[in-house]
This record gives C-alpha cells, sequence and structure tokens, in this order.
C-alpha cells in the first residue's frame, strides 16, 4: 500500500504576486512533527500567536503556481478566503479523510446564497408592532462526508 504525502489544490481565489501573476494551484505536503514544533520557537509565533498558521502553511505547501519555495510573506498575501481554504486543506491531509477535499473544493468554488428576509410569522415581511423580527441565521456550515463540518464565513467564496 502507497501512501500519498502531497496534495493538490486549487485556491478559490489565488495570490497575486508583485507582477501581477495570478497563481492558483498549487500542491500541500503531509506535516511532520517537526513542521508543528519549529514555528513554536519562531519569533514571530511567540510575538503573535495568530502567525502560527502562516508558518506552519509556508513549511507544507510545496508550490504555488511557479512559486517555489512559498515563504511566509507569500502565505501572508493570500487573501483571507484562500488562508481558511489553505488552512481547512490542512487539517484535512492529515487529520482527516482525504477523500473529502473534492466537498472542500466544491464548498469554496460557490459563493453562499444571501439570507432570506426576515419574516415574523405570519407571512409578512413587515413587523406587528409588538416584537422586532429575528433575521434567520445564514447557512455557514455544511456537512461533508464522513460528518466533518466545513465552516466557511459569510460573503466567502
Amino acid at each position: 500500500m502507497n501512501l500519498q504525502t502531497q496534495f493538490p489544490f486549487t485556491l478559490p481565489k489565488g495570490y497575486v504576486d508583485g507582477d501581477g501573476r495570478l497563481h492558483r494551484n498549487g500542491a500541500m505536503r503531509l506535516a511532520t512533527a517537526r513542521d508543528e514544533i519549529e514555528p513554536l520557537r519562531d519569533l514571530r509565533v511567540q510575538e503573535n500567536d495568530a502567525y502560527l498558521t502562516v508558518v506552519m502553511l509556508s513549511r507544507v505547501i510545496t508550490e504555488l503556481g511557479t512559486i517555489r519555495p512559498v515563504t511566509p510573506n507569500v502565505v501572508e498575501g493570500l487573501f483571507a478566503v484562500d488562508l481558511a481554504f489553505l488552512q481547512e486543506f490542512y487539517g484535512i491531509i492529515n487529520f482527516g479523510d482525504p477523500s473529502e477535499l473534492g466537498e472542500l473544493e466544491e464548498a469554496y468554488r460557490h459563493p453562499l446564497p444571501a439570507p432570506l428576509p426576515p419574516e415574523n410569522g405570519n407571512g409578512s415581511d413587515h413587523g406587528d408592532g409588538l416584537a422586532p423580527a429575528l433575521a434567520p441565521e445564514p447557512e455557514l456550515a455544511t456537512v461533508g462526508a464522513g460528518g466533518r463540518v466545513l465552516v466557511r464565513k459569510e460573503g466567502s467564496g
């Protein structure tokens, strides 16, 4: 049995380099214990815990379009939706079931639907003066194969 250690991906929006070229296709390898430990020694991570994601992803993304190596500066330049996508991608290939990657890419390929207008319970969109109508919560999560929850931020994709 062969173990797949590299996984191709397509970013929802893509990285725009300094020359204006768009890079959407890339590859990520499985993380090692060192990939999870070394970033904790990085001063940028010690000063700002949120930077851990940037350093971790730069260690495991082996290519992004024609960009090799992918540095923390490149990861910093990603659009927020692409960063969110890569975080979920990392979680699936390292801790989940890689067969769910197709569902992840499909979920990020389509924007979320617009929320429905609020109703007050009598079929009207206008309040009855008794209580303010509550807007329904937009659907931000879907359940993928194997029960894994795929979470997306409103307006992403």
